[in-house]
């Protein structure tokens, strides 16, 4: 039985989140009272019902305060009884949140006539610590589209089944901010910039004018290399300490050539080593984009 929790911000996807997985086959329950949880969990792992094999619940900040305290508390005796919970957090940046409820003029679940909209995404944020804080995977939505958010549940949590870990390598533009979401972050600034080549501006990493330019510079081979010599030592550490998920991002300037060709090449390098790293925990190598079109 696979039970995934999804928590997060209001206005930061948690009711698409629970409407994909719902669609790939999932059992699925909205705004679960905190105190409920162990219930759930203990009936779906006696169930041996098909359509209960696969369940998601979503828990939001209008729980109890009290309960919301002794959340980790019931993971905690949950996974002493063999139950172990998947724990997603979904969190956006306080100003994108504020334009979201602007323009869908919907209200914040915690905001009346006397509490302002900031106030109660502030409040919230601090209601749901205990669970952001305990969360197998934070997926930052700040930059994510729907598409994009549906793509993301799509491969990190229902395209991963059974135990193991989820290797996320994205690229992004720093231009455009730093992923909330990523374990390690790599700058690859300091690499010759294809943007300045008439001729390959217009292309991305992904094309082979591309490759060809950045694989035959010295320094571009150096930090690919430095990368790969650095994850191979410390994910076999992150397989051991039993992590679900793990992110590494690559960023340039824009999220067009060097982080997307490096991400390319840290996909297939480790894509063709999962010998070794399968070694402690079955392994799945995800690519992600965030800036290209």
């Amino acid at each position: 039985m696979k039970l995934v929790i999804i928590s997060g911000l209001s206005g930061s996807g948690k009711s698409i989140a629970l409407h994909t997985l719902e669609d790939s086959g999932y059992y699925c329950i909205d705004n679960l009272p905190v105190s409920l949880l162990e219930n759930l969990a203990l009936q779906l792992s006696r169930s041996s019902h098909p359509s209960q094999q696969k369940a998601a619940a979503s828990i939001d900040a209008r729980n109890v305060p009290d309960d919301l305290r002794r959340f980790n508390d019931i993971l905690r005796k949950l996974d002493h009884q063999g139950i172990n919970c998947e724990l997603l957090y979904l969190h956006t940046e306080e100003a994108t949140l504020l334009k979201r409820f602007s323009e869908t003029r919907r209200r914040h679940p915690l905001s009346d006539k006397n509490t302002a909209l900031a106030d109660a995404i502030k409040n919230e944020i601090k209601l749901l610590a205990p669970i952001a804080q305990q969360a197998d995977l934070n997926i930052d939505t700040t930059h994510t589209t729907i598409h994009q958010l549906r793509d993301i549940i799509h491969q990190r949590i229902d395209g991963c089944s059974g135990k193991g870990m989820s290797i996320l390598f994205q690229s992004f533009g720093f231009k455009n901010g730093v992923p909330g979401d990523t374990d390690f972050v790599f700058d690859a600034r300091c690499l010759p910039n294809p943007h300045w080549e008439p001729e390959l501006r217009i292309k991305t990493g992904r094309d082979h004018e591309v490759i060809e330019y950045l694989s035959s510079k010295s320094l571009v081979n150096e930090l690919f290399n430095d990368i790969c010599h650095f994850m191979d030592k410390w994910i076999p550490q992150f397989q051991q300490e039993n992590r679900s998920y793990l992110s590494i991002a690559i960023g340039c300037t824009g999220g067009k050539h060097r982080s997307v060709y490096l991400v390319e090449a840290l996909g297939k390098y480790f894509s063709s080593n999962t010998q070794t790293l399968n070694k402690h925990s079955k392994t799945s190598i995800l690519i992600r984009h965030r800036d290209l079109t």
